[in-house]
């Protein structure tokens, strides 16, 4: 049984690979470039995108005015290892998440996963 497993797979394996590499196709199509990579997180608890409130977020975007009130701005973010805040800004509380918004307009500036808090 073992020995018709392995052919079995075997055949399965080749028959996915051969006619590709057999065809001119394949051997006369363009290689297409790789996509330009998106902005690299600085750090293993940095985050692009998350949920809070099940609504989807990313950098760039506008919190709800919620999140902006003084009881969800983190003031102590150095025990919660955080970054400083840039002028301007301040870090909240969303999701799970610390994200840090403009003071301004609530501007999605950078996410860090609220692991970050017991990573150190």
């Amino acid at each position: 049984m073992r020995k018709l497993k392995v052919i079995v797979f075997s055949a399965a394996l080749m028959a996915g690979s051969l006619p590709m590499a057999m065809t001119a196709q394949a051997a006369d199509a363009p290689v297409a470039a790789p996509a330009p990579a998106a902005a690299q997180p600085t750090s293993s608890f940095e985050i692009q995108e998350f949920h809070a409130d099940y609504k989807p977020f990313k950098i760039g975007d506008i919190v709800p005015d919620l999140y902006r009130t003084k009881p969800y701005q983190i003031d102590a973010w150095q025990i919660r290892h955080l970054p400083a805040p840039e002028a301007g800004s301040h870090w909240t509380y969303m999701g799970g998440n610390y994200v840090l918004i403009t003071d301004a307009e609530g501007k999605i500036l950078r996410a860090m996963k609220g692991e970050i808090f017991y990573g150190h």
